[in-house]
């Protein structure tokens, strides 16, 4: 285990908007507010065509190959996510949800593009005196979070 401390700072209320994609407008958020860390919960509702990463197609292997999940139909959500910056000084966001309709829920991460449905509420709490970040990782071949 590897570990960091931080302290929370601001908190903000935010309602994205019809047809925005998550990862790009929270990330743009953070990037307008100069907020390097941050915790976020979400819920609201995502549209068809989003596209989630549901998993890996094998388990350990030494290379990962993503699997892309594309939804046909408007789905319930609620999430949870941080951010962290990259090597570039980005903020990064790496968010979860899990996506309901009728009976079935499917759950995976929105970085490759997930659109709001009418809106989606979040809540951010920026996390102070963090020097965690995101490091890109060759053998994975993705960012891992270095506390």
């Amino acid at each position: 285990m590897k570990y960091s401390e931080a302290k929370q700072g601001r908190t903000f209320v935010i309602r994205l908007e019809d047809g925005e994609v998550i990862h790009e407008k929270l990330e743009e958020f953070a990037r307008t507010h100069a907020i390097e860390a941050a915790t976020l919960i979400a819920l609201g509702a995502v549209d068809e065509g989003s596209k989630l990463v549901v998993g890996p197609e094998h388990g350990r292997t030494k290379s990962i190959t993503p699997m892309v999940h594309r939804l046909d139909n408007v789905h319930e959500i609620v999430g949870v996510g941080t951010i962290f910056l990259d090597k570039d000084h980005n903020p990064t966001l790496h968010m979860h949800i899990a996506c309901g309709r009728d009976e079935r829920t499917l759950t995976g991460c929105v970085r490759r593009g997930v659109k709001v449905w009418h809106i989606i509420e979040v809540i951010l709490t920026e996390l102070v005196g963090s020097s965690a970040s995101r490091i890109f990782d060759e053998q994975l071949g993705f960012e891992l979070l270095e506390p």
